[in-house]
């Protein structure tokens, strides 16, 4: 399954956290998102909002500005 790309670059916490998590209610169970933020808080922040609203964060890669997360909804 392709992952929708999701830009939130230029947003500060905890806008990062909060778009994502309305944007993963619209999507079906097992979906992928890629995020990609440029909050130096994001790399808590993301993985903290996964853990607990029981999303797996598949991975974590740092960017030219910032970092991207794939995310899979639970």
């Amino acid at each position: 399954m392709d992952a929708v790309l999701y830009d939130l670059r230029g947003l500060k916490c905890p806008l990062p956290v909060i778009k994502t998590r309305k944007k993963l209610t619209a999507m079906p169970s097992g979906a992928m998102i890629l995020v990609d933020t440029s909050d130096p808080l994001a790399v808590i922040d993301i993985p903290h909002f996964c853990n607990e609203d029981g999303h797996e964060l598949v991975s974590t890669e740092k960017t030219e500005r910032g970092h991207r997360f794939l995310i899979r909804k639970g």
